[in-house]
C-alpha cells in the first residue's frame, strides 16, 4: 500500500508526517524510526468510540513488538479538555511508571490529540509523544504542536507548544466516520485552501463529490495537501509570532461559539465553519475583501454539508465578550484572522467592536 510522506522542518525536532491506509498495523515500525524507546513504559490516551475499534488491535501490534502500554480511555468530546480529566491522566500515567524515556501516544480525533499533547507537555517538564489520528479533523490538529486543555471561560487557555516525534494518519479509520465528523473535517481542509492556495479551494469544488463518499485516492490528496499547508506555516512559525496566526481563520468566532455552548452544541468544525462565514462578512463590511469571498466561502462550506449561519439563539454581546478572552487580544484589542481574496488572509487589528456587532446582529435576526 502506498504511503505518503512529508516533514515538518523544525531543524532538530523536524518529524514525519505519515499518510496512509493501514497505517496502524505499522506503527511499532514507524514508532522505531521515530526512536521511541522498547524500554520504557508508553501511555495510549483515546476514546471510548476509538478504543471499541482500534485500541486493542494497536495494542497487540505494539506488544508482539516489544512494547509495554497502558491504555488511558476517556469520555469522547470536548468537555474531556478538562482540568479534572488531564489530572486523572497525569495520575495514570504516575502509576503507571512512566519514565523521561516514555511516550505518550494519541490515538483519536481533536480532543484526545490536544489532551494527551498537554499531558506529555508536562510531565516530567516534557516528555515524548506521537499523534496517530483517527479523524479528518485532527489532519490539521495533530500537526504543528499546539496542545490544551480548556477553562471554563475560553477554549485552550491551559496549553503550551510541544511538537510531536511523528504523525502517523491511518486514513482507513475515517470510513468508520459518522458523516457529521466528516464535514466537520473538511472545514479545516477547506480553511488551509482559503488562506493560501486557491487552486486547493477550486480542487476541492471540483472533486466535492468523491471527497464526500471517501475515496481513498482523492482523500489522501486533500489531507496530503492540507497537511502540506500547514506544516510549511508552522516551519516558518512555530509559535505563532506571524504567519501561523493565519491558520486561526474562523476560529475566534469559532471558539466563542463552542464556548458559551459549553462544547456540546456545535463540534469545532461547524463552530469554525460559522466563523470562516463571519469573517469574509466583517472583511467585506470593512471593506478589506472582495465582494465575492463572502459568497464563495459559504457556497464552498455547503459543498461539504457544513452549517453556515449564526448558531441558535447566542447574543451577539456574549459572543464578543468571548472573543476578547481569544488567545490572540492584546490589551483587550481583537484581532481577527480576515480573508483579503480566496486563497489570501491576513492578521487585521483594532476593528472597531460596532461593526463586529453589527455583522453578529444581522446574522441573529436572520437566523
Amino acid at each position: 500500500m502506498k504511503h505518503e510522506t512529508l516533514t515538518v522542518e523544525l531543524g532538530e525536532r523536524s518529524y514525519p508526517i505519515v499518510i496512509g491506509d493501514g497505517l496502524l498495523q505499522q506503527a511499532p515500525r514507524l514508532l522505531q524510526e521515530a526512536a521511541i524507546s522498547k524500554a520504557s513504559h508508553h501511555l495510549i490516551v483515546t476514546d471510548e468510540h476509538v478504543a471499541a475499534n482500534y485500541l486493542e488491535p494497536l495494542r497487540e501490534a505494539l506488544a508482539e513488538a516489544g512494547y509495554r502500554t497502558t491504555a488511558s480511555v476517556i469520555a469522547p468530546g470536548e468537555q474531556s479538555k478538562s482540568l479534572a480529566v488531564y489530572e486523572r491522566i497525569m495520575t495514570e500515567a504516575i502509576q503507571s511508571g512512566l519514565d523521561r524515556k516514555s511516550a505518550v501516544l494519541a490515538l483519536g480525533g481533536g480532543v484526545v490529540g490536544d489532551l494527551a499533547g498537554f499531558v506529555a507537555a508536562t510531565y516530567m517538564r516534557g516528555i515524548s509523544f506521537v499523534q496517530l489520528p483517527t479523524t479528518l479533523l485532527a489532519h490539521d490538529s495533530s500537526v504543528g504542536g499546539k496542545v490544551a486543555i480548556n477553562h471554563p471561560l475560553g477554549k485552550n487557555l491551559i496549553g503550551a507548544f510541544h511538537q510531536p516525534r511523528a504523525v502517523i494518519y491511518d486514513t482507513s479509520a475515517l470510513r468508520s466516520l459518522p458523516k457529521r465528523e466528516v464535514a466537520a473535517g473538511f472545514a479545516e481542509v477547506i480553511k488551509h485552501g482559503l488562506i493560501s492556495d486557491e487552486a486547493f479551494v477550486e480542487w476541492l469544488e471540483e472533486h466535492a463529490d468523491r471527497l464526500w463518499a471517501l475515496d481513498s485516492e482523492w482523500l489522501a490528496k486533500a489531507i496530503h495537501r492540507g497537511c502540506a499547508v500547514k506544516a510549511a506555516i508552522v516551519s516558518e512559525d512555530e509559535t505563532e509570532q506571524g504567519k501561523r496566526a493565519l491558520l486561526n481563520l474562523g476560529h475566534t468566532f469559532g471558539h466563542a461559539f463552542e464556548a458559551l455552548s459549553s462544547y456540546s452544541v456545535l463540534n469545532h468544525g461547524e463552530a469554525i465553519a460559522i466563523g470562516m462565514c463571519l469573517a469574509a462578512k466583517v472583511a467585506e463590511r470593512v471593506g478589506f475583501a472582495e465582494k465575492s469571498v463572502y459568497e464563495r466561502t459559504e457556497r464552498v462550506l455547503r459543498l461539504y454539508h457544513l452549517p453556515t449561519k449564526w448558531p441558535g439563539n447566542l447574543a451577539p454581546e456574549a459572543v464578543l465578550e468571548a472573543m476578547k478572552r481569544d488567545k490572540k487580544t492584546v490589551g483587550g484589542k481583537l484581532a481577527l484572522v480576515l480573508p483579503r481574496a480566496i486563497g489570501q488572509a491576513e492578521v487585521v487589528k483594532d476593528i472597531e467592536e460596532d461593526i463586529i456587532l453589527t455583522v453578529m446582529r444581522e446574522e441573529a435576526e436572520a437566523k
